[in-house]
Formats: C-alpha cells, sequence, structure tokens
C-alpha cells in the first residue's frame, strides 16, 4: 500500500508516540507534522472531530485516535505486531487500554495543586504499575516479543526519565519486572525516534509551566 501517511502530532503527546513507534516498527514512510495545541489551525479542526492528537492522514482521509490509528497500521502494514493467537491478542489489548488508564493516572499526579494531592496520586499510579508488575511476563517485553503493549506503555516510562531528576515518588520502586521492562523499552531504536531530541527540555518547560506541586519542586 504506496498511499502517503502524515502524522499530525504535538511534541510531548504520548498518544502520538504510541502512533510513532507503531509505523516505526513496521518500517513505514511517514511524515510527522507538529500543531500547537493551544492554537490549533482551522484545517485541524476541520478534519479532528474531538480537536485531539494524533491523528493520522491517510492521503486525503483522515483517522482519529490512537488506537484506531494503531489498529488500522497493524492490520495494513507490514507483518503484525499484535499476536496471531486470538485469546493472546484480546489480552493485549485489554492491557493497551490499561496503559490509558495508567496515563490518566500519572497525569493526575503531574497536575495535583499541592503536596498532600501529589502523594495521594503517586499512591495511585504505584497501585496501577503494581497491578502491572504482576502481569509483565517473559523478558524483554510484556510478552517477550514487541507487541502493542510495549507500544502503548513507552511513552509512559518515558515521563519517568523526567521525574527521576526531581525526586523519588516510589512510583516504581521495587518492581524489578517493570524496571527491566522500561530498560528495555527505553534502548528499542523506534522508541528513542518516536519523540524529537529535544522532547526532554520540552517536557520539563511543560511541567514548569503548570500551577502544579510538580512545578515547584523543578
Amino acid at each position: 500500500m504506496s498511499t502517503n501517511l502524515t502524522l499530525i502530532s504535538h511534541a510531548i503527546c504520548p498518544f502520538v508516540q504510541r502512533a510513532a513507534i507503531v509505523m516505526l516498527e513496521k518500517d513505514v514512510p511517514f511524515e510527522r507534522k507538529d500543531i500547537d495545541l493551544k492554537n490549533k489551525p482551522d484545517w485541524f479542526l476541520a478534519i479532528s472531530p474531538l480537536g485531539k492528537t494524533p491523528l493520522l492522514m491517510v492521503g486525503e482521509s483522515p483517522i482519529f485516535e490512537s488506537a484506531v490509528i494503531c489498529e488500522y497500521l497493524d492490520e495494513t502494514r507490514g507483518e503484525r505486531i499484535h499476536p496471531e493467537d486470538p485469546l493472546r491478542r484480546a489480552r493485549h489489548r485489554g492491557w493497551v487500554e490499561f496503559a490509558s488508564s495508567v496515563f490518566l493516572s500519572v497525569m493526575g499526579f503531574y497536575t495535583s495543586r499541592d503536596d498532600a494531592s501529589l502523594q495521594g496520586a503517586a499512591r495511585e499510579c504505584r497501585v496501577r504499575f503494581e497491578q502491572l508488575e504482576n502481569a509483565v511476563g517473559e523478558a524483554p517485553f510484556f510478552d517477550g516479543e514487541f507487541s502493542m503493549v510495549d507500544a502503548a506503555f513507552a511513552p509512559i516510562f518515558r515521563f519517568f526519565d523526567t521525574f527521576d531528576e526531581i525526586d523519588d515518588f516510589g512510583m516504581l520502586t521495587g518492581l524489578p519486572k517493570i524496571t527491566a521492562w522500561r530498560q528495555a523499552l527505553a534502548e528499542r531504536p523506534s522508541v528513542k525516534a518516536a519523540v524529537r531530541p529535544d522532547y526532554a527540555d520540552l517536557f520539563k518547560a511543560y511541567l514548569k509551566a503548570k500551577d502544579s506541586a510538580l512545578a515547584s519542586r523543578i
């Protein structure tokens, strides 16, 4: 399939990274176009019903929502990333959805307005990661070979590169399978290439601009 692909993105959005990782894993050529979500262009609003990134342009046809984009890519480009076995595939899809809920917990952490809320959000995240620790299977990735679950969690673990510079919040401490998995993902070429070289600086600036307990510690 030779239709041109354009990924409409935002520089630090984890869901954009998820789609980019899948395309990079499949060695699919694509153009990336970043937009300012605080000043969304009219052409973007005209084709994005939710006004969110990522948006994948397949020729002139837009696809929105990262999970849908990744499923489309998996069905139409290269070898499947999802397992062939239907039961394993269903299980993986469930953990991809779990990744989205973990992101919401992490977002609650970095947007907490005071220290009490910050610590409470960190505990909530810890519970999520303990659940995940019990589900991680054969190394080095979530279930042995790189899968859609890995593409979903890699951007979340990337947040912790910055969090760890700020303080030890204990969200991943003492979770050996997640620690090893996080390291394997950090070394994956597709994960490295899914963000701009200045991602860490952009994310830190994003955090500092918030009226939050975490921002006060940076």
